[in-house]
């Protein structure tokens, strides 16, 4: 399954799978958006799967968003699972 990137006013909405054929994408455009910018929100809400290496790239981009000192945020279904692979495992 592809994977869309749509802006709505500040939150971007994402849709389809994050995984080894699309992380790529995901990846270059969401870091740029948060080098360049002072915030990104993204909704998952649209996610339908994912795997392990969609899961490491969330995590870069959280470690990069720290390392900037900007403020990421994952809102939607399925969110407080991704927060607790982010947090519970960084100990």
């Amino acid at each position: 399954m592809s994977l869309s990137i749509k802006q709505q006013g500040k939150i971007f909405l994402i849709k389809g799978s994050i995984n080894e054929t699309t992380i790529k994408q995901f990846k270059n455009h969401l870091e740029f958006l948060l080098l360049f910018s002072k915030s990104l929100t993204i909704n998952i809400d649209g996610v339908k799967l994912i795997d392990r290496s969609g899961m490491k790239v969330l995590k870069e981009l959280n470690a990069i968003s720290l390392m900037y000192k900007k403020k990421f945020e994952i809102i939607g279904y399925g969110c407080k699972d991704i927060y607790d692979e982010l947090y519970n495992h960084a100990a």
